[in-house]
């Protein structure tokens, strides 16, 4: 039987750190679509680009509550990797098409990062050794 340990203090600085990445990233668009879109792009659905903006802030929102909960932050573990994995294969998959900036791009090297980042708070342990294996040396 394996068993899932979290590294709850990592866990929760990392809820609150891609948290914030999330809420301030939602907001850019949200209070200045003019240098939001200098930096990646005109938008042609500015109302699409409203939509994920509010989603980003409510997932961070929910990154940051989750954050002072231990019992919570798998649940930020959750919502981080789903985030940065859509967030990530869009960006993989639309830049490169010119159907995005592609200075997505960059985005999608932080995605990566929050990737990482998240699969480090996972912690494997060994199966419990039975006394046969204990009585083998090197095993």
């Amino acid at each position: 039987m394996r068993v899932e340990v979290n590294r709850i203090i990592g866990a929760a600085r990392l809820a609150r750190l891609h948290g914030t990445f999330n809420v301030v990233g939602g907001l850019w668009p949200l209070l200045h679509m003019r240098s939001f879109e200098a930096a990646l792009g005109p938008k042609v659905d500015r109302w699409l680009v409203y939509t994920v903006a509010g989603l980003m802030v409510a997932v961070g929102a929910s990154q940051l509550s989750c954050a002072s909960d231990p019992a919570s932050t798998r649940q930020a573990r959750c919502l981080g990797l789903g985030t940065a994995l859509t967030l990530g294969g869009v960006d993989l998959v639309y830049a490169p098409r010119g159907r995005i900036s592609r200075n997505y791009l960059v985005d999608a090297v932080a995605e990566a990062g929050w990737l990482l980042a998240w699969a480090s708070t996972f912690v494997r342990t060994r199966p419990a050794a039975t006394p046969a294996e204990t009585a083998v040396p090197g095993c």
